[in-house]
């Protein structure tokens, strides 16, 4: 008996369709998350294309080219990692969204990048390794393999999930090449005792600054018994100083060395922030008008300067950070005799791949670490959001001004356990703030408030100096891991090509 023919149901049909439907729900979704990483594999030809530009009829433009990939590469790799710290803190206090972040801080960093940094990239492309005691081809090589060997650990890392150092990452890749290349006598040892020192010192400044900022709020503000009045008389001068502070750091930056006597450029400063005080008063008197006097009401009027202060930290982000991509970039441009005014001055094109390079790779991977940041690290609001953003733009201003390639993670971090270990002393040993809770009692009829449960408080401290331990932990590791990286990827490089 031959067999029945298959007839098409309308039940059979609609399986095959939810079997359809079903693949390419699967395709689009494993489509959804190669955009990112193509979108960055576009950059990076870009980048090179951009390089090829200028150096297409050039000895050496094959070097260059490849260089311009990987600082392109590494410099997304940092806008990813490290521009979280800039944001996270406003995002986590919802002092703004995800969105207006991601575009804020893109701008601030191409501009910091752009403007100001380029003391900083000195340091990386020309002081770490002598370039005097170097020969030119072979500075260039160095730099080839330091680059590769961050850019490399950074993204591994960045995998893992592991909070490390860029600066670290570069810093210890060139001495790895430099020693694997020519020994140590090259190393300029002065320069890496005074970056190392600044890597122990600017998170115990961005600390102490941060927790004297949140002392000043707290006793001018928060624990004033009309404290919408004392927010309308003191935030504005808040702003006042975080402007003024802002341009004379600019004045500094822009102008010729020597140009402004000390004493001129804080009369500038003084003079902006005078001007900003004059503006930012009427806005925040309208804006305390509807307010209640209660600790929530101080959100709405933190919320202009806490954006200003990340506006301004990714701004000295760019300044410094951008010499991580860019300076092994601008010693490899110049050693095969591109580029002028030596050195240590990158031309403005090799600027502009590690500032891009920093915004593209913020916009497309940095959302998911900003959360991280701005909500497992510690609680925040916006008062200690705003403290430890300015405090951390503060100390990397000076250090960018200076010409040290900081950590800005660990730099904001330390802020972080600023705010808190001050928080965790000022509960306990604050006379103004049990005198304050004191008096809410008295005026709402009620017994004494009991101690809070130290268990709990200790419970809750213990995370950030667990924090704290990883981070130690990441100092340890990085630089020896990349310099090692790096001395390999020489030895390759040199037994390949040279």
């Amino acid at each position: 008996m031959p067999p029945r023919p298959a007839v098409l149901t309308k039940r059979t049909l609609d399986k095959d369709l939810d079997k359809i439907t079903h693949a390419e729900d699967v395709a689009k979704h494993v489509l959804r998350r190669l955009v990112a990483p193509g979108l960055g594999l576009i950059f990076v030809g870009l980048a090179m294309l951009f390089a090829g530009v200028y150096v297409f009829d050039r000895p050496g433009a094959m070097l260059v080219v490849a260089a311009a990939a990987l600082a392109g590469y590494m410099a997304m790799n940092i806008g990813a990692n490290d521009v979280t710290n800039n944001v996270g803190a406003a995002v986590g206090a919802r002092a703004m969204t995800m969105s207006q972040a991601l575009v804020i801080a893109a701008i601030f960093e191409v501009l910091g990048a752009t403007v100001a940094g380029g003391e900083v990239v000195k340091t990386i492309s020309a002081n770490i390794v002598d370039a005097v005691q170097v020969s030119p081809v072979l500075l260039g090589w160095i730099m080839m393999a330091a680059l590769m060997a961050a850019a490399l650990w950074i993204n591994l890392a960045t995998w893992m999930n592991a909070p490390v150092s860029t600066t670290h990452a570069i810093v210890g890749a060139v001495i790895g090449a430099g020693i694997s290349a020519v020994g140590p006598e090259p190393v300029n040892w002065q320069v890496m005792l005074e970056i190392t020192s600044s890597w122990i010192t600017s998170p115990l400044i961005g600390g102490l600054i941060a927790a004297g900022l949140l002392y000043l709020v707290k006793t001018l503000i928060i624990y004033r018994d009309d404290k919408v009045a004392a927010a309308q008389r003191w935030v504005p001068v808040l702003v006042a100083v975080m402007a003024g502070g802002f341009m004379a750091y600019m004045v500094l930056q822009l102008s010729p060395p020597g140009r402004f006597p000390p004493l001129t450029v804080l009369l500038i400063g003084i003079g902006i922030g005078l001007v900003s005080w004059l503006a930012a008063r009427p806005l925040v008197l309208a804006q305390a008008r509807a307010l209640e006097n209660r600790n929530s009401s101080l959100r709405t009027l933190f919320r202009l300067p806490l954006i200003g202060s990340a506006a301004l930290l990714s701004f000295a982000h760019g300044a410094n950070d951008v010499s991580n991509a860019v300076g092994p970039l601008s010693a490899i441009v110049h050693s095969v005799g591109i580029g002028g005014g030596g050195i240590g001055h990158p031309p403005l094109w090799v600027m502009l791949i590690g500032a891009f390079g920093i915004s593209v790779g913020l916009l497309l991977f940095g959302p998911r670490l900003i959360r991280l940041v701005g909500e497992e690290i510690t609680k925040l609001n916006p008062m200690r959001a705003y403290c430890v953003a300015l405090s951390t733009a503060f100390t990397v201003i000076v250090a960018s001004w200076l010409g040290l390639p900081v950590s800005t993670t660990h730099i904001a971090v330390g802020s972080v356990f600023g705010v808190g270990f001050f928080r965790e002393w000022y509960t306990r040993h604050s006379k103004r703030r049990i005198a304050y809770i004191r008096r809410k009692a008295e005026s709402f009829d009620i017994d004494e408030p009991e101690e809070p449960n130290i268990h709990e408080t200790r419970r809750r401290y213990l995370v950030r100096r667990s924090h704290f331990m990883t981070i130690i932990a990441a100092w340890i590791v990085t630089v020896p891991v990349s310099a090692a990286l790096a001395a390999m990827i020489y030895w390759v490089m040199f037994a390949l090509f040279v």
